[in-house]
């Protein structure tokens, strides 16, 4: 059995972590494929995205999730207005300086491009929170914003690539990045380092998420026909 790499290193190889998640025993993998416990999370999609082929250029898909007090933007990215994401948050009741938190699914500008709009929040990536002029170092695999609310590395359309897992009361929802640009994948990602990579942190996602809010396209249900 290849051993487990526990969390992410700089020296550890993707292939090698793709290939200790099926390796490991079946309580590791579910160790780290579980979503988390609790239900209490709440979401809404603020502007879903669109890439060439639907739509005039490229934008992210941006959400807001809140959980514990924590408000917080995934993937604040390219959008047409800056009140595409504004608008919907004040309908909410919510001013940029009411974000606690922003998690980037990874570092392209096409969902990272309006970050500085929340001055206050803390940011996460696959590796370090940022905050002010504050950087602290800590692994994304498992890290729990709130007990609803759970990281976890998911590299493949990028080095860089994690999801947020969120219980809601409806089931876990996945906030995947472009791990899938839009319902229909693409299948094969152009961006993609590494098919393999790409291929079992799709299944992982799958196998933990009841609904998938991908990069640039609307929230979906996985089913035969999602690519993989």
């Amino acid at each position: 059995m290849a051993a487990v790499c526990h969390g992410w290193h700089e020296s550890c190889d993707q292939r090698q972590i793709c290939h200790s998640w099926t390796a490991a025993a079946p309580g590791r993998i579910q160790g780290m494929t579980n979503a988390p416990l609790a239900r209490s999370a709440t979401y809404k999609v603020l502007t879903t995205g669109y890439v060439g082929s639907t739509g005039p250029g490229v934008a992210a898909t941006v959400s807001y999730v809140s959980d514990a007090g924590r408000h917080i933007v995934f993937d604040p990215g390219m959008v047409a207005d800056h009140d595409d994401i504004l608008a919907p948050l004040a309908e909410l009741g919510l001013g940029p300086d009411d974000i606690t938190d922003v998690v980037l699914s990874h570092h392209h500008p096409d969902n990272t491009m309006n970050v500085g709009l929340f001055p206050r929040a803390r940011v996460h990536d696959h590796k370090v929170e940022y905050q002010g002029d504050q950087w602290k170092n800590r692994d994304a695999e498992g890290y729990e914003l709130t007990p609803s609310l759970r990281l976890i590395r998911t590299p493949g359309h990028s080095h860089e690539d994690i999801t947020l897992l969120a219980g809601t009361d409806s089931g876990v929802v996945a906030f995947a990045g472009d791990l899938w640009w839009h319902a229909n994948g693409p299948a094969d990602d152009p961006v993609a380092p590494d098919r393999e990579v790409l291929r079992a942190s799709r299944l992982r996602v799958i196998a933990a998420a009841d609904l998938i809010v991908p990069g640039h396209g609307s929230p979906f249900r996985a089913d035969a026909d999602t690519p993989r």
